[in-house]
């Protein structure tokens, strides 16, 4: 990459151009159908609600910044055919939230796409390397971080708000320019590519609301009536929290719910009298607890919560992680890019109960790790 062609997105970035109409966006996009590659982000608000507020789209080529101002326009429709036309392959760094955000604000996920964070993780970079490390690293350009709280769903956006989302979009095309060479002499291309399919297919996978009572901490210290009255309420809570699009929090407390759990009321004023639950909450549900309750109480299909490990499974665990960490050295990257502990934990439990191994370690894994893991534990 040459200095003038760095100079010339960094400018791009001091002059965005803001689409806030449908016929700025209709415009905008027949500039995109010009190119192979376009860099994309997102700004967004996640404070209240179940799901992320859509303020922004940033699209760049790496000479002219749009930002798409998703609160102004009416339809994202032409959006999403850019997000889908397979013509034009889309990069994000770090994308995990970005592709949730547009999947449920845009409907579609961006493809063909790739990910320089992936890209650089593969490279020996710390798994979670953030955008402004990355610039850093490879271009020596600081990136302001003023902007990361802000509130992108109020307007009028300020000019140092555009330009730092701005600056979070150029440079990606000629971040994957220089990632991809690097990527394709190593033969890890390919496994760049399985860790994005596995990102889309996780963004757009909904939460099971019979599953919600598992993310509890302290699900696993109840005795086995009080998870199943737990799983009744959690999934309670999941599905009013989607369908009021509100925080899981602002809808009950986990705590609250551990609550209701335990102590079982029987009646409406048993619950009424409960200082765990707000007021309001506890007046406009009481009777919807208590029928969550008794439904727990019937139910007979147990509530399973993963057992801790016995003496002779974290012997396997600590051998595994040990295997993966030689691993990972030989490859020059970091070892939870390979598996995590707890996916680890994962693969060990699956085989011990006769599952299937977990899709995860299937793809580039199965010949770098999984073979030799699976090897250890069977």
């Amino acid at each position: 990459m040459t200095r003038t062609s760095l100079e010339k997105s960094l400018s791009a970035a001091d002059h965005p151009i803001l689409l806030e109409t449908t016929a700025q966006l209709s415009e905008a996009k027949k500039s995109w159908q010009d190119n192979d590659v376009l860099g994309i982000d997102t700004e967004f608000v996640r404070e209240r609600t179940y799901r992320a507020e859509l303020g922004l789209v940033q699209v760049s080529d790496g000479s002219t910044a749009w930002l798409v101002d998703t609160v102004k326009l009416d339809s994202l429709d032409l959006l999403g055919h850019l997000l889908g036309d397979p013509a034009i392959t889309k990069i994000l760094h770090s994308g995990s939230e970005d592709l949730e955000v547009l999947a449920h604000t845009v409907g579609t996920v961006p493809s063909p796409l790739v990910d320089t964070q992936i890209a650089c993780a593969f490279l020996g970079q710390p798994l979670q390397m953030g955008y402004h490390a990355t610039v850093q690293w490879l271009f020596d350009v600081e990136v302001d971080k003023d902007q990361t709280r802000s509130n992108w769903c109020r307007r009028p956006l300020t000019e140092r708000q555009r330009r730092y989302a701005a600056m979070d979009v150029v440079l990606l095309p000629q971040m994957l320019a220089i990632l991809m060479p690097r990527l394709e002499e190593k033969g890890r291309d390919g496994w760049m590519a399985e860790e994005i399919e596995r990102a889309r297919s996780n963004a757009l996978r909904e939460v099971e609301p019979g599953q919600a009572y598992l993310r509890i901490s302290g699900a696993g210290r109840l005795d086995q009536e009080a998870r199943r009255i737990l799983r009744k309420l959690a999934a309670w809570r999941e599905t009013t929290a989607q369908e009021k699009n509100l925080a899981r929090g602002f809808v009950l407390p986990d705590a609250a719910l551990l609550d209701l759990a335990k102590r079982r009321p029987g009646d409406r004023n048993a619950v009424l009298a409960l200082e765990s639950i707000h007021p309001k909450v506890r007046n406009r549900h009481a009777n919807t607890f208590v029928e969550l309750i008794e439904s727990g109480i019937e139910e007979t299909e147990p509530a399973p919560i993963p057992e801790p490990l016995n003496n002779a499974q974290r012997r396997h665990l600590g051998a595994m992680r040990e295997l993966v960490k030689k691993k990972a050295e030989a490859l020059e990257m970091e070892p939870a890019l390979i598996a995590s502990r707890r996916e680890l934990e994962n693969l060990l439990r699956s085989v011990m109960d006769g599952q299937p191994v977990p899709e995860r370690f299937s793809g580039w894994r199965k010949a770098v790790a999984t073979d030799d893991l699976l090897a250890l534990i069977t």
